[in-house]
């Protein structure tokens, strides 16, 4: 059995969101109250810090009667956060599930329950280096979903 066999377990399903008809700032919050409706913990991994500070700010305020819990650095008591939002490698609160957005990846996503690899549908780029991390994580083997947005912006599922 090859190194890449071993670290891919088959409890992880990769999830591809093709995001076509709201941007990010608006799918995002529904996709981590369903996360958070489990009961799992998650990492948002960013571009940049800049980015985690507007994903901060989005979280507190996308709903004027609810917010996201959530946290990063420099935050009290990392490990307790419900969500992480980070433009690094740190995963202090032991997430289930890994939020990927501005075309971040992560080396090895086999220690997540899930991994949700969110990428703008009406960015060229975006999407071919989506479907560069699409045919790497195919060809090692792990669980991959294709969802796509319908124009009134719910999810349906493609592959």
């Amino acid at each position: 059995m090859s190194a890449d066999a071993e670290a891919t377990p088959a409890g992880v399903e990769i999830a591809f969101y093709h995001l076509t008809a709201t941007p990010l700032e608006q799918a995002l919050p529904a996709l981590l109250e369903r996360v958070l409706a489990r009961d799992w913990r998650a990492a948002l991994r960013a571009g940049s810090a800049e980015r985690v500070k507007a994903l901060d700010s989005l979280l507190w305020t996308y709903d004027p009667d609810s917010f996201l819990p959530h946290g990063s650095q420099g935050d009290p008591l990392p490990e307790r956060q419900p969500v992480w939002l980070t433009a690094g490698d740190d995963l202090p609160n032991d997430p289930q599930v890994l939020v990927l957005v501005d075309g971040m990846d992560h080396p090895d996503p086999s220690g997540f329950v899930r991994v949700l690899d969110l990428f703008d549908g009406r960015d060229d780029l975006a999407v071919a280096a989506a479907r560069d991390r699409w045919r790497a994580r195919k060809a090692r083997g792990f669980a991959l979903t294709y969802w796509r947005q319908r124009p009134d912006g719910r999810w349906e599922r493609a592959a």
